[in-house]
């Protein structure tokens, strides 16, 4: 369930565990199936693999994207905080790259509103890849594998804005369709078992399901993180990346403000949370009931809601995740 709910109005949060019978089919689904991975320009698209694995983009030629976003692990490397490239952990909880097209802001922050700009931030980050762009440009002007892949795909060759796009388009196409949650949205409901459907219904019963919405089952908003309790004054030692969109707006309202996370695939993408706080799923669902929901609810509750979101792993080169 989302990291948060509503900052300006939690009164999303007053709603009462319904007791409608279980839906005969999935009409008007406020959740929507993935769209098909779209159809993209292929040599950019292939371009765009070859530096996702390319441990050029980093100062000392020893981090690529995929370091930390393994394709064959959800996305995201599982660990608490990835590691920089000088062996140092990131201060942030690294979210998958699958299905990140769909968030309507990128980072925990929502700093960027692109996956170009994102690229570009994390290439000169001094904790992630440490690089600059004309040192990335120069080192990859000088092989003809790359001069030749670029000119195919851009005619004015290999440039900083060319590398962003090439590996956004890329990025572009990591979605991860028909988990059976999908297949049930698009009419197959014997699909799911009646636990997860049970599960699907405690999900919308609680209010998760107003947070975590839309085709990517959250990633189109900004929530509070801690809205009936005080999170991080329990958790203790306070870290700068606790204060989310505040670094940005200074904004009061804005601290310990996040964009909501998408829950795709949330059962293959441990540790959770900006601050990997959570270890396990059952745990994740704890403090969101805690310190989102302010309930209480039932272990068969929170058992029936777990079992409906490990319905939520797709597939990735036909395989699930």
């Amino acid at each position: 369930m989302s990291n948060v709910v509503n900052h300006r109005s939690g009164l999303m949060f007053a709603l009462c565990l319904g007791t409608a019978p279980l839906a005969a089919a999935p009409l008007n689904e406020a959740l929507k199936p993935l769209p098909a991975v779209p159809v993209l320009d292929p040599a950019k698209v292939e371009l765009g693999r070859q530096l996702f694995n390319e441990p050029r983009l980093s100062v000392n030629n020893t981090l690529s994207c995929a370091s930390c976003h393994p394709l064959t692990s959800g996305g995201a490397d599982n660990k608490p905080f990835s590691i920089g490239f000088d062996g140092k952990p990131v201060q942030i909880n690294t979210p998958s790259v699958f299905n990140a097209s769909l968030n309507f802001k990128q980072f925990w922050n929502g700093r960027v509103d692109t996956l170009e700009a994102q690229v570009e931030q994390v290439v000169i980050s001094p904790v992630e890849m440490g690089s600059d762009w004309n040192t990335v440009v120069r080192n990859l002007s000088a092989l003809p594998a790359y001069q030749n892949a670029f000119q195919q795909a851009y005619p004015d060759g290999v440039t900083a804005s060319n590398v962003q796009n090439a590996l956004a388009t890329y990025e572009r196409t990591l979605l991860t369709p028909n988990s059976r949650f999908d297949q049930y949205l698009l009419g197959n409901t014997d699909i799911l078992t009646r636990q997860e459907k049970y599960g699907y219904q405690r999900f919308k019963d609680y209010g998760c399901i107003a947070c975590h919405q839309g085709v990517n089952i959250g990633g189109n908003m900004f929530q509070k993180f801690g809205v009936m309790g005080d999170y991080f004054k329990a958790r203790g030692n306070p870290l700068e990346s606790d204060l989310g969109r505040y670094l940005l707006t200074q904004d009061e309202e804005d601290r310990h403000v996040f964009k909501v996370p998408s829950l795709r695939n949330v059962a293959v993408t441990a540790p959770y949370f900006h601050d990997a706080s959570a270890r396990t799923l059952e745990e994740a669902v704890d403090v969101m009931f805690k310190y989102q929901l302010g309930r209480n609810p039932s272990q068969e509750d929170k058992d029936l809601i777990i079992q409906f979101l490990k319905t939520l792993t797709g597939e990735w080169a036909g395989k699930p995740l």
